[in-house]
């Protein structure tokens, strides 16, 4: 899909036509351009690949800076980025580190790290977007592998399975296995991440995996708590533990899977209700949207969580008093059982 073509954009707007393209309100930066007043061109396309979504850029000399400030203030759910580096003396500054890029780099960015990037005279990039809680690797980890990614044994595989899904983006957007390839890139480039952080420490690479573990598990059930089929055995499958490690894995952090879920789930049906877009839900709509598969057991949990039947929580949201109907139920004439799943 194509973003932007400055072509089509008046001489004297293209400069703030560009800013927008790269930066808005949730995610800050500070762009310079080489010639600000009569060179600036760009042509940025997007595409999305599964759940990875890929930008690419031909334009004119920038240089765009996220300091310290703009992290502070960043308020998108953030991204892990890496980009390859079509032609142009591409430069950047992480960790207070300067480094000059060629076609044979991989170039990796932390949007909650301060960074700087950009090119002199015409270049042109690729870039792939991972998302921060799906990688489920710590910023000073990713910020540490950027800086030698060349020491992994794996950056060369990277970078020609990068290379390789850049050759038809298109193809690879529409393929029924899309979301396959998306999770297996990301399996990889984590891989490429601890390999480089840790080079040569062998024996903690196999626990700092370990470590995000739970961060990607507790992801992936947040992504998925509206499924009423998201059990301790699917969950086990998509991370290749077995469920015995899985309970351990919750346990060893003083947790329960079940409860876990379950509270998950509250927390988001009293997200709903307390949201007046929501209103024209009933309270067995907002339920089974969060992954109950009986609004009458919903009711019971709610009420034992925050004291209160979901009902009466609306309309606390909208400061009435008690009475009244909410246009929906809280009721017991659900469908028995349980919660959905690992939910139960």
């Amino acid at each position: 899909m194509l973003l932007l073509d400055l072509a089509t954009v008046p001489p004297r707007e293209r400069a703030e036509a560009f800013h927008h393209s790269l930066t808005d309100s949730s995610v800050p930066n500070d762009v310079l351009h080489d010639e600000p007043d009569s060179g600036i061109h760009a042509r940025m396309e997007g595409w999305r690949v599964g759940g990875l979504d890929l930008f690419a850029t031909r334009n004119s000399g920038f240089q765009v800076r996220r300091t310290e400030r703009h992290v502070r203030h960043h308020r998108s759910h953030p991204v892990v980025s890496v980009s390859l580096q079509l032609y142009g003396a591409h430069r950047a500054e992480v960790a207070d580190r300067r480094y000059l890029l060629g076609p044979d780099d991989l170039c990796v960015f932390h949007e909650l790290s301060p960074r700087l990037y950009g090119w002199s005279g015409d270049g042109a990039s690729q870039a792939m977007m991972f998302d921060m809680e799906r990688l489920g690797v710590p910023v000073d980890v990713v910020v540490k592998a950027s800086l030698r990614l060349r020491a992994s044994p794996l950056h060369d595989l990277f970078l020609q399975h990068l290379r390789g899904v850049w050759r038809d983006p298109d193809r690879l957007a529409a393929d029924p296995g899309a979301d396959a390839l998306a999770s297996a890139t990301t399996d990889l480039f984590r891989a490429l991440l601890l390999s480089a952080a840790y080079g040569e420490e062998a024996p903690t690479v196999r626990p700092a995996m370990d470590d995000t573990l739970l961060t990607r598990v507790m992801a992936y059930a947040r992504r998925h708590l509206a499924d009423r089929e998201l059990t301790p055995e699917r969950i086990a499958a998509e991370h290749a533990v077995s469920v015995r490690g899985l309970y351990l894995l919750f346990s060893q952090e003083g947790r329960s899977l079940e409860q876990w879920l379950i509270t998950e789930r509250l927390e988001k049906a009293r997200g709903m209700l307390a949201a007046s877009r929501y209103d024209r839900l009933s309270v067995a709509a907002v339920s089974a949207r969060c992954g109950f598969r009986s609004p009458s057991h919903f009711s019971r949990r709610f009420q034992a969580a925050y004291g209160m039947a979901p009902s009466e929580w609306r309309r606390h949201r909208d400061g009435i008093a008690d009475g009244g109907g909410d246009g929906g139920t809280d009721g017991d004439g659900g469908v028995a059982g349980g919660d959905a799943g690992a939910g139960g």
